[in-house]
């Protein structure tokens, strides 16, 4: 019996601006989550968290310059908050934009007292599916700003890291926190793809043992979002390259030693992408050789029955036809129409020649290896 079709989850549909329309308008959604804000307060000596309402005083709240401050920002539904963010951080209408326009590519773009970018944060859902959410960053000397506007994430081993300050996560500073978390996106990425690559293995091996239609269904959907974590993939290697090489100081020396690590990663997991696209692409065409050779096997079999009745359907055919041996009007005799039909054994002589033809042509296909 075959396995059930896994159904696909539908893809999340972004809403373009209109063609034409003003740069720099806060885009928001109309079922988009009211916001949760976090502030996570740190130095070598100590670590603090609290739950904050809103974002006024943002100023004095990140002014001690003897701490680092990292403020998680989860759903967008408060224009006033974005326009608190703008106006006290001072920070471009045209990054408000792209926070709130939540298809962007990884990116990061430099400004005069700030550093703006873009990551994808892949998650499976309890069905595998994948979640393609968009995690926005505002990088100062002193703080970093996350912002997403759903609640999920994948970010708790940075948390945990800052409890337990251990490492060089509270001393190293903002930027070594920006680091750490698109680290740990990173990281997500290899496990998302060890998930798909031993689904990819069971699914080789389903082909080896009884292979059905839910192969190719299944294959094409890890195909599928291969293709789309491709898509985040390279933009995320291009992303960290600046880094790398930008001589802006929000982003120091020290970090970017780290920074050239998890740059080695996308390139591993760029192969790992590439080596399961062309696994799963070569899956879907054994399966279809694997289906073409049982229809060829098929075939055969219909042809062998074939050959072996069509001389035996010709006989038939020939004495079944209904020729008189006289003339029912004159009486006349007519000895060449089929005097076969009236000899005392002619039945048993038919069948017997019948039975001969089949037998010999069953003896002939063997010989030749129809039947293995």
């Amino acid at each position: 019996m075959e396995k059930k079709v896994k159904s696909r989850k539908k893809r999340e549909k972004f809403k373009l601006p209109k063609a034409g329309s003003s740069p720099g308008l806060v885009y928001i959604d109309e079922n988009a989550l009211q916001p949760k804000i976090v502030l996570h307060k740190f130095n070598q000596a100590g670590f603090e968290t609290k739950k904050l309402n809103d974002l006024n005083n943002l100023s004095q709240l990140i002014s001690d310059k003897s701490f680092t401050f990292w403020i998680e920002i989860k759903g967008f539904k408060s224009e006033k908050m974005f326009e608190t963010i703008s106006d006290d951080l001072h920070i471009n209408k045209l990054v408000i934009e792209d926070i709130t326009r939540t298809y962007q590519r990884p990116k990061m773009d430099e400004y005069d007292n700030y550093i703006f970018a873009v990551s994808r944060m892949l998650l499976l859902d309890d069905e595998k599916n994948l979640e393609n959410e968009q995690l926005s960053y505002i990088l100062t000397d002193n703080m970093l700003i996350t912002l997403q506007d759903k609640y999920e994430d994948c970010l708790e081993p940075v948390r945990q890291r800052l409890r337990a300050g251990k490492g060089n996560i509270r001393a190293g500073g903002s930027s070594y926190v920006f680091y750490a978390i698109n680290d740990t996106i990173i990281d997500t990425y290899f496990e998302i793809l060890g998930i798909w690559g031993d689904d990819l293995d069971t699914i080789e091996d389903r082909l080896f043992d009884k292979p059905d239609r839910t192969i190719m269904f299944d294959t094409q959907m890890i195909k599928r979002n291969l293709i789309s974590i491709r898509r985040v993939a390279w933009p995320e290697r291009d992303k960290l390259n600046d880094m790398l090489r930008t001589d802006n100081p929000l982003i120091t020396e020290g970090t970017k030693l780290y920074v050239r690590d998890a740059y080695d990663h996308c390139i591993q997991i760029i192969d790992i992408i590439e080596s399961l696209k062309e696994i799963s692409a070569s899956n879907i065409d054994m399966y279809l050789s694997i289906i073409s050779n049982r229809m060829n096997q098929i075939m055969k079999v219909l042809t062998v029955i074939s050959s072996i009745f069509i001389p035996l359907t010709f006989i038939a055919g020939i004495y079944g036809m209904n020729f008189a041996k006289e003339d029912p009007v004159t009486g006349k005799l007519m000895p060449y129409n089929m005097p076969e039909l009236y000899q005392s054994n002619g039945y048993l002589v038919t069948i017997l020649v019948m039975l001969f033809i089949a037998v010999a042509q069953v003896l002939y296909f063997w010989r030749k290896g129809w039947f293995k």
